[in-house]
């Protein structure tokens, strides 16, 4: 199983390039894509999704979230934070769900990597 961000499911739903549009594909043909929850949330509510992504999103898994979550959410955020770096409550959702779940991030947003040093987030 490999989870991806909102950016790269973003452009690989747009039809975009990149290393992690091809592994985005590359996991979707595979059916190892799992999403975390809030990635669901945020693809969903962009204002240009429409009946296809409804139809699509089902078929992908999506991340379970284990007891204590949002703790170990918010501590992650807060040490990241600690270490001056910027830090979205929704990024560190994403990736606390990958850790919990012990899955890589596929992701083209840089921000992931402060998550991935201080709290030992996985990306691909």
């Amino acid at each position: 199983m490999i989870a991806c961000d909102t950016s790269s499911l973003s452009a690989f739903l747009k039809g975009e390039a990149g290393k992690d549009v091809d592994r985005v594909a590359s996991a979707i043909e595979s059916g190892e894509l799992a999403l975390p929850p809030v990635v669901v949330t945020e693809i969903l509510s962009d204002p240009l999704a429409g009946k296809t992504l409804d139809d699509l999103l089902p078929k992908f898994a999506t991340l379970d979230l284990h007891d204590g979550y949002w703790t170990r959410a918010g501590h992650a955020r807060r040490l990241v934070k600690r270490h001056n770096f910027k830090a979205k409550t929704a990024d560190a959702l994403i990736a606390q769900a990958c850790i919990d779940n012990d899955v890589e991030l596929i992701t083209r947003d840089r921000d992931f990597r402060h998550f991935a040093r201080h709290c030992g987030l996985k990306l691909v």
